[in-house]
């Protein structure tokens, strides 16, 4: 079944003729995804923008911009990727940019946070940017270009109390950045991580984050605080969103573009806070731990 919202005239390729690139967003309902859509299109690129369900409200948010292609995509379903990213070539002929955007947040201590709880938000967070990957990167070695830009989080370089489950999933999209960058450089391929710090998304409205079930008293002190009023900081958070998607144009444009981006004041500092602390904590132990080479006869 074509699950996609095709808002060209007749449903033909119509990269031919036209400059541009294409950009392949998943999440792109709302957010980071939305604003980046919406920066994309209105720079003269093509875009193609996955959500989960009702892709027809995504294509009027954006105007049913004739170079638009809204596709059905839950990012956790290996053959869903697959199957949108085959739609994406079929009408524009290629990808040029992939932003792997789609992703939630749980609340919980690290020991509250269930089995099925804590595999729910590595099946999104990582595995489902995993599954997008693999199914675009074919099309990337294959054209020996491309930008790869997958959204971590400023709890990517730190940790909150009720955040280590959800910034551990971000801590391993940081790791699997590198590990790409690495490999896919002498393919002409980009990588960055983008780390946003708080912006006015709906990432902290109730209906975007999730709680443990499961409550212990002890991490009331830490935890409790979050648990209770993260949703507080909702339409309060500093950074706006807009002007993120325009950061993101400026890095896929550049000449040599960072592998890590922290974007927004805090999430610059809590990368310089973490970086220097983590630097104290090995130079206090460099003598103890560079002691273990084997005593050469």
């Amino acid at each position: 079944m074509n699950t996609s919202v095709s808002q060209g005239q007749d449903g033909t390729n119509n990269r031919a003729g036209k400059t541009g690139k294409v950009w392949f967003i998943t999440g792109a309902s709302r957010g980071f995804g939305l604003e980046i859509a919406k920066a994309a299109l209105s720079a003269g690129d093509k875009v193609v923008a996955t959500v989960r369900s009702k892709p027809e409200q995504l294509a009027a948010a954006l105007q049913n911009h004739p170079d638009l292609l809204v596709v059905l995509l839950d990012v956790v379903r290996e053959e869903q990727a697959k199957a949108a990213v085959s739609q994406a070539i079929a009408r524009f002929g290629t990808i040029d940019i992939l932003v792997n955007n789609a992703g939630y947040g749980i609340v919980a201590a690290v020991e509250e946070a269930s089995d099925a709880e804590t595999r729910k938000q590595y099946d999104t967070n990582v595995f489902g940017l995993l599954n997008v990957t693999r199914a675009v990167l074919p099309y990337l070695r294959k054209q020996r270009s491309g930008h790869v830009i997958n959204v971590s989080s400023l709890f990517g370089y730190g940790a909150i109390p009720g955040w280590g489950l959800y910034g551990s999933t971000k801590y391993a999209v940081e790791g699997l950045s590198e590990g790409l960058a690495v490999e896919l450089a002498p393919l002409g391929i980009h990588v960055t991580v983008v780390a946003p710090g708080l912006f006015s998304t709906d990432f902290l409205s109730p209906d975007s984050y999730t709680l443990a079930q499961n409550i212990i008293e002890d991490y009331t002190p830490t935890v409790g605080p979050m648990r209770n009023g993260a949703d507080k900081l909702h339409g309060n958070q500093p950074g706006d969103p807009a002007k993120l998607a325009q950061v993101i144009l400026q890095l896929v444009n550049a000449k040599n573009p960072p592998v890590h981006l922290p974007i927004g004041k805090d999430s610059v500092g809590m990368y310089r806070k973490m970086a220097a602390k983590n630097g104290q904590e090995v130079e206090a132990w460099a003598a103890v731990s560079t002691g273990t080479d084997h005593v050469k006869a």
